[in-house]
């Protein structure tokens, strides 16, 4: 596909550094990046989640992310885990409508660094043996 817009899905468990690395490809800051944990976030980089507003979280990073490729970024950054498909067939039909080119990466842990969410080892397993992976 011959196109100016990119999509880059960053997945990957807590802690495995999606977010760091969004960052960083974002150029400083001059190509935006959104994540579902944003919508948790307040300004003072306090993050709360609530499970009952998750539906809405995703709603507004999906929302997010169109108005940004409607911008006419040339990069726009969607780091969020993405264990399962479901979750990423909203940006794959995004990319479709506004002719980006797609990539999907996933991001594993190889540094000591936590998760800043504090997600327990019993839930990052779960979560390990749910993720799903397309290799062809």
């Amino acid at each position: 596909m011959d196109s100016n817009l990119n999509l880059i899905l960053l997945r990957g468990l807590p802690g495995a550094g999606k977010t760091a690395f969004a960052r960083l490809i974002s150029e400083n800051n001059t190509y935006p990046f959104f994540s579902v944990d944003d919508y948790f976030t307040d300004q003072n980089g306090i993050y709360k989640f609530e499970f009952s507003e998750n539906h809405k979280a995703y709603a507004q990073c999906i929302s997010h992310v169109e108005n940004a490729l409607v911008q006419g970024f040339s990069k726009v950054i969607v780091h969020n885990t993405f264990t399962m498909m479901w979750e990423l067939e909203p940006y794959f039909n995004l990319a479709k409508k506004y002719h980006c080119v797609l990539h999907v990466l996933t991001v594993e842990h190889y540094h000591n660094g936590a998760n800043s969410h504090d997600v327990s080892k019993e839930q990052l397993k779960k979560m390990a043996e749910k993720y799903q992976v397309k290799l062809f």
